[in-house]
């Protein structure tokens, strides 16, 4: 294992301290170990936390900011946030108008963030659940029951965060978020394994001449193992099953999200999003809006992911609307 870091034990919060000292419009609790606005809590605002697992970088603390989320708590490497933690951070940004949790449907994450919320309507917080499951390859995998949540996340965080930047009410972020979710399905394929830090080799084995087709965010398998084959071959077969899962109809818009999972270049990326562009245009399927990097990676994974959301007008309008964090940022 080749990397830049100092003891395996360590990662998640030197780099918590790193992305601090980057970014002083960012609060950092060491002690609590989550990341928040430095202006929050805002009074009136509702207020959006994620988390999860590390190694997924820009996802969650990279889109804590205006126009997206409010705090992020970071677990260890591929690890859920615990209870504890998940209500320091919801503490730390209820601004009175209630708390938006935006879940990834993950075990761990699942049954710790529903603790947190009853944890913190005890203390009088109202809190709302959005689950993210957007990942049509399998169900009932590795580490859920259901499907899992991917790349539709960042999604639901821009949109829903948006939305409450704008003084949403409470049900109304909550709802936007679930439609959203509803709208999205993703699928993954990986080239190599990931390598966690504290393993220092692979999680599988994959031969050079084979694929992981529809590969979870934490090297989790996929729906079958077969053979390298041309990219756009790989689009269509990805393609195939995010439109039968989640049917889109000549004359729709879409947002497309082709992710990078960590360790596959921009040169591959924008080649496979070219793809994908050609695809949706032979169904008549117009592409609004579009994204195309590292935003829900998995570590050093050579792999990508392909999300498409079928959206109205007001999600088109909520995505554009302005957005500075550390991972997305563009408007005013």
């Amino acid at each position: 294992m080749k990397k830049f870091i100092n003891d395996p034990n360590d990662v998640v919060a030197e780099a918590l301290a790193g992305l601090a000292a980057a970014h002083p419009e960012l609060r950092v609790d060491h002690t609590e170990q989550y990341v928040a606005r430095a202006d929050a809590p805002r009074s009136g605002k509702v207020a959006l936390v994620s988390g999860g697992g590390s190694g997924h970088e820009p996802l969650h603390g990279g889109f804590v900011g205006p126009g997206m989320l409010d705090a992020a708590c970071p677990g260890e490497v591929f690890t859920s946030p615990v209870p504890d933690q998940i209500l320091a951070a919801t503490k730390a940004v209820d601004g009175g108008a209630g708390v938006v949790h935006v879940v990834k449907n993950y075990t761990g994450d699942v049954m710790n963030f529903r603790m947190a919320a009853e944890l913190a309507a005890d203390e009088g917080i109202t809190v709302e659940t959005v689950l993210v499951d957007d990942d049509v390859a399998v169900e009932d995998s590795t580490w859920t029951a259901g499907r899992r949540g991917t790349g539709a996340t960042l999604l639901v965080e821009k949109i829903a965060g948006a939305l409450a930047e704008e003084g949403g009410k409470l049900g109304e972020v909550a709802a936007i978020g679930r439609e959203v979710n509803a709208a999205s399905a993703s699928f993954a394929y990986a080239l190599t394994a990931v390598t966690t830090p504290a393993a220092g080799r692979p999680g599988f084995d994959l031969p050079d001449d084979e694929i992981e087709a529809g590969v979870g965010i934490h090297g989790e398998p996929g729906r079958r193992r077969e053979k390298l084959r041309p990219a756009g071959e790989l689009v269509r077969s990805a393609l195939d099953a995010i439109l039968e899962a989640k049917p889109v109809e000549s004359g729709d818009r879409v947002i497309v999200l082709v992710n990078g999972l960590g360790g596959t270049p921009l040169i591959e990326l924008y080649l496979v999003y070219g793809e994908v562009a050609t695809v949706l245009a032979a169904r008549g399927i117009e592409i609004s809006r579009r994204l195309v990097g590292n935003y829900v990676t998995s570590l050093d994974m050579a792999g990508l992911s392909i999300t498409v959301t079928r959206v109205t007008g007001e999600m088109v309008r909520l995505f554009d609307a302005p957005v500075r964090t550390p991972g997305l940022r563009w408007g005013a």
